[in-house]
């Protein structure tokens, strides 16, 4: 049975009346909700199983906030505790699950701005109260509220401020807080005083679960994991050069790669380089807050492992221009490649055991080789040198005539594009009829000529490309790019070693001894603290 439903549009109905497409497309969706769901559980667990593998850390803290929880919710709990402490306990709570992080360093940092603008916020907030109540209501009211204006637009706008903003924007949002809930809730409440009291003891037992969690229960600290990350950015750019070089001389298609870039192992290898900038700056911030528990007791810098990051990028910048050129349209050919194979293996080879000494030299706290820029590395530059000298014809073409042949071949497809508008459209103002023929005529010839103009437009770029790659000289010009970035390489390497040499002069790392039979520390000075706005030190606030 057909039912017309639309003006030209008909549906097959049921006995039921409803469309058989529409029960069609519910059956599909319920067939794929029950696969989706029956998936699920292994979906969940296999993400589950992916997490902890990638840092069992995550299980720990996962551990530490449960345990934490369960201890502050002991003040609800347990009759005594709920008694002296009664509803306000849920404050605590609160200060559990916004202050516990995941390291130390970012629970200190949060921690002692809640606790600072709390006891700022509460005697400023006191003040306000002590000279309201010698006032009369009304009075009083105008001056909580003027109170509240000047107190509120001050804190936001010093907020703006660059070192407030980057250590203790927390605390001021937490200042405004409290100092708003006391002073604006004291018109109304008669004992304001001790509700203040109780919230303030609920925030510093929260507080100090957290800190005990962080600081003694298998502690995590920034300070270490911007130490790691600055040795696997190191690695990741070592092997992504050698990756790189071994792929631009290897006889496998080139294509392939262009289709899954982001699963290349090049490109894991500089893309953690190049996303690092915040992650770097917010662990050295969190890493100055926390305390010195090295061997030696020593403050590193923190703030010169941000540099040591900065000049990373810098170098993983010209990584990925490297990349690029496995990727290019134009490629250099197989047999000309082959010339330059052995000098480019051993160049970026050296490069990349120099990066591989300085990511040990990081990770075992001590200063880089003597030689870690060898006689090898200015060797393998030598014998590329040489071998680019001894092909001079690839790179400055000797053989001039197919240049002059496509250049004869471009000036006559423009001459003959340029013809007057007379010859090129074959009609002209004396020859134009008036009667209706010949208007059609003059319109069938403008449809063909602009067909034609439409084909000149999608032939002019095909020639541009035929005219590039015909060229003798072009054929080492990708080459050439390729070679002028490798060479870059070892010009920037001087930088990140010359940072990370700064790194353990200023961090006193040990001397490098191959037998490692014992340690010798050298340090002229004590260890100073580069960071422009870091503090001095945290346990006065």
């Amino acid at each position: 049975m057909a039912t017309k439903v639309h003006v030209g549009m008909e549906t097959e109905m049921n006995g039921n009346g409803v469309p058989e497409t529409f029960k069609n497309n519910w059956k599909k969706r319920l067939i794929e909700f029950s696969g989706k769901m029956k998936r699920s559980p292994g979906w969940l667990w296999r993400t589950i199983w992916k997490v902890g593998r990638e840092d069992p850390r995550r299980m720990i803290h996962a551990f530490k906030v449960g345990l934490s929880l369960t201890l502050v919710s002991l003040l609800y709990l347990m009759e005594p505790l709920f008694k002296g402490i009664g509803t306000n306990a849920i404050w605590a709570v609160m200060t559990v699950v916004v202050v516990l992080e995941f390291t130390a360093g970012a629970t200190l940092c949060k921690g002692l701005n809640r606790g600072l603008g709390t006891v700022l916020a509460g005697s400023l907030a006191f003040l306000i109260e002590f000279i309201a109540t010698k006032s009369g209501k009304v009075f009083r009211a105008v001056f909580i509220g003027a109170a509240v204006f000047l107190i509120g637009t001050t804190a936001t706008y010093m907020r703006f401020f660059p070192y407030i903003k980057k250590n203790y924007d927390y605390g001021v949002v937490i200042f405004l807080l409290t100092f708003n809930l006391i002073t604006v809730s004291s018109y109304r409440v008669e004992n304001v005083l001790k509700i203040a009291h109780d919230r303030f003891y609920t925030i510093v037992i929260g507080c100090g679960i957290c800190l005990f969690m962080s600081l003694l229960v298998f502690p995590i600290w920034s300070g270490e994991d911007l130490h790691n990350s600055t040795v696997g950015k190191l690695e990741g750019l070592a092997k992504s050069i050698e990756a790189c070089v071994n792929e631009y001389f290897n006889d496998s298609e080139l294509k392939e790669n262009q289709e899954k870039s982001s699963e290349d192992p090049i490109y894991k290898g500089y893309k953690a380089v190049l996303d690092s900038k915040s992650t770097d700056e917010t662990l050295a911030l969190y890493a100055s807050w926390e305390p010195r528990h090295s061997r030696h007791c020593y403050r590193f810098p923190w703030q010169q492992y941000v540099k040591v990051g900065a000049v990373l990028r810098q170098f993983g910048y010209t990584v990925v221009a490297l990349h690029g050129c496995l990727l290019t349209e134009i490629q250099t050919p197989r047999s000309v490649r082959a010339l330059f194979k052995d000098p480019c293996i051993r160049l970026a080879g050296e490069v990349t055991k120099a990066l591989m000494e300085l990511a040990n030299s990081i990770r075992n706290r001590r200063h880089c080789s003597p030689g870690i820029l060898s006689d090898h590395l200015h060797e393998a530059l030598q014998d590329l040198n040489t071998a680019i000298k001894s092909q001079p014809r690839l790179f400055l073409g000797s053989n001039n005539n197919q240049a002059n042949n496509m250049l004869a071949l471009a000036a006559a497809h423009a001459a003959r594009h340029n013809k007057p508008e007379k010859d090129r459209h074959g009609v002209s103002l004396s020859s134009v009829k008036t009667d209706s023929s010949a208007l059609m005529e003059w319109k069938t010839k403008r449809a063909s000529e602009q067909a034609k103009e439409n084909e000149r437009k999608i032939l002019r770029p095909q020639l541009s490309k035929i005219a590039i790659t015909s060229l003798e000289f072009s054929e080492a010009l990708p080459f050439a790019a390729f070679a002028s970035l490798l060479v870059e390489i070892v010009a920037r390497l001087d930088n990140v070693i010359e940072e990370v040499e700064e790194l353990g002069r200023i961090a006193c790392y040990k001397e490098y001894n191959p037998e490692e039979d014992e340690i010798i520390v050298k340090c002229e000075k004590p260890p100073v603290d580069v960071a422009k706005n870091q503090l001095p030190t945290h346990a006065s606030d």
